[in-house]
């Protein structure tokens, strides 16, 4: 890949679409992962304002410090970035204090807990976006956002731009090392910080990025029957949650009216 091409092509078009927007900046979540950290750093890039917000619930402490010592690094390199922290504990408690149908060890409830940890981010960024005329960007990949759907529908989903959606995994990485983020960020292994327990990505999927990114590339082209041992689980995998996130990554359907029905 032409790294320094994909970064300045990636400034550029964040430049272009908030001086069209008419906006300041972008707004941007940041969790002390790799995606988060790329983007984050792009957009100080434009010279345009940018506002990075750290909001844990009952995140690890690993997760936390990472998150903080990139934004403090961003902060040092670039004077158009500043840095908050809104702890989302107490908000996210309170919901899952009052919710009448919780059953501790339930899979879809637990999982439903999951992703309003995420929609609850997706509302804090949209108020602080709209507090300072910014727009939220996402800093999903493509692997995520277009192979298996990896993210909360209006959570991590919900956002105005999405910056790195055509890169893979693997790719995110190398700009990393191109845009020299902190050495915990570039090492930092994938996760979802969701839970409440340790969970990486690999846990939750089964299968890792380069082995998924493998399977994106010839989805389409290729049939179960042509793989075989491991590159047959992956596809397995791939498959299954490409077809069940299909809602996510297509706009939202519409029951349309026959015109003769119409005055």
């Amino acid at each position: 890949m032409q790294t320094q091409k994909v970064i300045d092509h990636i400034v550029n078009w964040l430049k272009d679409y908030a001086v069209k927007a008419n906006v300041k900046g972008y707004v941007i979540g940041v969790s002390g992962g790799v995606d988060s950290g790329v983007v984050s750093t792009l957009c100080a890039m434009t010279g345009l304002e940018v506002l990075l917000l750290e909001m844990p619930i009952r995140q690890k402490e690993d997760q936390v410090n990472r998150a903080q010592d990139h934004i403090e690094d961003l902060k040092k390199k670039f004077p158009n970035v500043n840095g908050k922290t809104i702890n989302l504990t107490p908000v996210f408690e309170s919901f899952e204090d009052i919710v009448d149908d919780h059953v501790e060890g339930r899979w879809s409830n637990n999982l439903a807990l999951a992703n309003t940890r995420s929609r609850f981010r997706m509302v804090t960024l949209y108020y602080f976006g709209q507090l300072h005329g910014l727009l939220v960007c996402g800093t999903g990949n493509k692997v995520e956002d277009f192979g298996i759907g990896f993210y909360t529908k209006y959570g991590d989903g919900g956002v105005d731009v999405s910056p790195i959606a055509d890169l893979y995994k693997t790719e995110v990485y190398e700009l990393a090392r191109a845009l020299n983020l902190i050495e915990s960020i570039q090492n930092a292994i994938p996760t979802d910080g969701l839970w409440d327990a340790d969970r990486t990505d690999e846990d939750q999927i089964g299968a890792t990025y380069p082995e998924l990114e493998k399977i994106q590339k010839e989805y389409g082209t290729k049939a179960v029957e042509d793989y075989e041992g491991r590159d047959k689980e992956v596809f397995m995998i791939f498959d299954r949650m490409h077809k069940a996130a299909k809602h996510k990554m297509v706009p939202i359907p519409i029951c349309d009216i026959p015109e003769e029905w119409r005055g």
